[in-house]
C-alpha cells in the first residue's frame, strides 16, 4: 500500500468514525488538543501524523489503534 493511499484511507476512516459518533472537527480537535483545521487536514490526507497522535485520536474515539486502522470498515 502506497504512503499516500494509507493517508487517504486513514483520513476517510477518521471522518467516518467522527461522524458516526456525532463529533464535529472542532470537538475532536479540542479533545486531542488540535485545531479543527488540522483535523480537516488529516481527513483530507494533507498531514502525515505521528503514532502518538494516532493513539490519542483512537482513545478519544473510544477504540484501539487496530480498530481505528481497520480500513475494511470504510463505507
Amino acid at each position: 500500500m502506497a504512503k499516500d493511499e494509507t493517508n487517504i484511507l486513514f483520513g476517510k476512516r477518521i471522518r467516518q468514525i467522527r461522524l458516526e459518533k456525532g463529533l464535529s472537527q472542532e470537538q475532536l480537535g479540542y479533545e486531542v488538543n488540535l485545531h479543527r483545521t488540522y483535523i480537516g487536514q488529516i481527513e483530507r490526507a494533507e498531514k502525515n501524523i505521528s503514532l502518538k497522535l494516532v493513539g490519542q485520536i483512537a482513545r478519544e474515539l473510544e477504540m484501539n489503534i487496530q480498530e481505528l486502522m481497520d480500513f475494511s470498515k470504510l463505507k
